[in-house]
C-alpha cells in the first residue's frame, strides 16, 4: 500500500537521526552529526547500509582487511557502504547531514566502543 509515511526523529548523543522511511525491505534515514561528535565503533551483523555525505566534513573509520582501523576523510558527495560485519564509525569534523539507506535492521547494532557508554547495546 502506498502512501504518505510518518517521519520519526529520534535524539541521539552526537545529534539526531531523521527515520524518512521504515519498511520490511529497506530504511532511509538523514543523520544530523554535531561538530566533534562520533558515533560508536561499531558492526552490524544483518544489516547492510550505504551512507551518503550531504554537508559537512567527516572522519569515516573503517577496519581493512589487515585488522587496521583507517580514517578515510569524506566530503560532501562521498559515499561508502558497510556490509555486514564491517566496523567503521563516523566522526563529524563540522556539522554533518548523512543520508543512510539500509536493510531494514535498526536494532542490528554491536558496539565495540562508545564515547557515551553505550558499549554492547542497542540503545539509542
Amino acid at each position: 500500500m502506498s502512501g504518505r509515511l510518518e517521519v520519526r526523529i529520534v535524539q541521539k548523543p552526537w545529534g539526531h537521526e531523521v527515520i524518512w522511511a521504515d519498511t520490511v525491505l529497506y530504511v532511509g534515514k538523514v543523520l544530523h552529526i554535531k561538530a566533534g561528535h562520533a558515533l560508536s565503533l561499531q558492526y552490524h551483523n544483518k544489516k547492510d547500509e550505504t551512507i551518503h555525505l550531504l554537508s559537512g566534513q567527516m572522519i569515516y573509520r573503517v577496519k581493512n582487511a589487515e585488522g587496521e582501523l583507517k580514517d578515510v576523510v569524506l566530503k560532501v558527495g562521498d559515499s561508502y557502504r558497510n556490509e555486514p560485519g564491517t566496523v567503521h564509525q563516523m566522526e563529524a569534523v563540522t556539522d554533518c547531514a548523512v543520508l543512510e539507506a539500509s536493510t531494514p535492521h535498526l536494532d542490528d547494532v554491536v558496539r565495540l566502543n562508545d564515547r557515551y557508554g553505550r558499549e554492547g547495546t542497542s540503545a539509542p
